[in-house]
């Protein structure tokens, strides 16, 4: 064997491994973006909903839910990643609203979400 020859494999073998780690990273991204940990609903008043970040833009809302009498009010943080979703929380600030949510634990980057929560519905209440 030459060294021209255990060069060529060298590099063969190194683009393998680099291809094997992106695909498996991006198998991993898709598992947990479609996989939902837990499911449920929050009912509230959309206190706070904005676009953020620097290159990955995300809207993050804050969601004030409705304490029991005698209680410290709670914020729920959460994260959309639905274009008509958007356009609907938006429409419902000010109201109480059930906000339909998906958990996603262990996403690897802000550029999803700065929360695991992900809104998946939104219901305006009277």
């Amino acid at each position: 064997m030459t060294l021209e020859n255990i060069g060529k494999k060298a590099a063969i073998i190194a683009l393998l491994l680099v291809v094997t780690a992106g695909g498996l990273f991006a198998g991993y991204v898709m598992i947990v973006l479609n996989v939902s940990y837990s499911k449920g609903e929050r009912v509230g008043y959309v206190q706070k909903f904005s676009e953020k970040g620097w290159l990955c833009k995300t809207w993050e809302g804050e969601l004030q839910m409705l304490p029991v009498p005698g209680a410290m009010p709670e914020k729920f943080l959460f994260s959309v990643r639905d274009k008509s979703l958007i356009s609907k929380i938006n429409a419902s600030m000010g109201k109480k609203l059930a906000l339909s949510y998906e958990q996603h634990k262990g996403v690897p980057t802000n550029c999803f979400g700065e929360s695991e929560y992900y809104a998946v519905a939104a219901k305006p209440l009277e």
